[in-house]
């Protein structure tokens, strides 16, 4: 990526959602799918299905701070997951689909804490459980998983879990939204 993008990781449940709401956004360069927070190296989808390596599913945000701040870009997270329930998010369950903001650098890490403790509770009435960790090694999810919403859209857990929060992201943040695919 250009020297103007940052690095934002989420991890907010499954990362096929998290992946298809963050390249909707104007100003994201890209997102690629991956685990991060564990403790085993190179972790497959499989181990880390398994809940032994302790990694999450995260995405791993490339944005450009003069479109979207990134205290914009957690709005956008607190609004599209459930951040109050441990280790879960819909019938995902494990500490994989934990809520995660993964922080790169002191000044991101001091955002989140203020989002978490300002915008979430704005958006939620339960005790917020996302936690805020200091990123670790990050590995990049198989190939299959990349776009995953995008190029297979009328797979069952795509029409029935994601199809509906892409509509409700789409109303709620219509203005951030890319006008066409390459506009970042």
């Amino acid at each position: 990526m250009q020297d103007r993008f940052q690095l934002a990781t989420l991890g907010a449940g499954c990362f096929w959602c998290v992946e298809a709401v963050f390249q909707q956004l104007k100003g994201v360069g890209s997102v690629v799918s991956g685990y991060m927070g564990g403790k085993s190296k190179d972790p497959t989808y499989r181990e880390v299905c398994s809940g032994l390596t302790g990694h999450a599913e995260v995405a791993q945000i490339h944005f450009n701070p003069d479109v979207i701040s990134y205290a914009d870009l957690l709005k956008v997270f607190w609004s599209t997951h459930d951040p109050t329930t441990l280790n879960q998010q819909g019938h995902d369950r494990g500490t994989q689909y934990r809520s995660v903001i993964f922080y790169h650098g002191e000044e991101q890490k001091m955002i989140a804490e203020r989002s978490k403790s300002d915008v979430a509770t704005q958006v939620w009435i339960d005790p917020i459980v996302t936690e805020i960790k200091p990123a670790t090694q990050f590995y990049p999810a198989e190939n299959y998983h990349q776009n995953y919403y995008e190029e297979n859209p009328n797979q069952g857990y795509c029409r029935t879990v994601i199809t509906p929060k892409m509509a409700k992201f789409r109303k709620q943040f219509v203005e951030q939204l890319k006008s066409d695919k390459t506009n970042a």
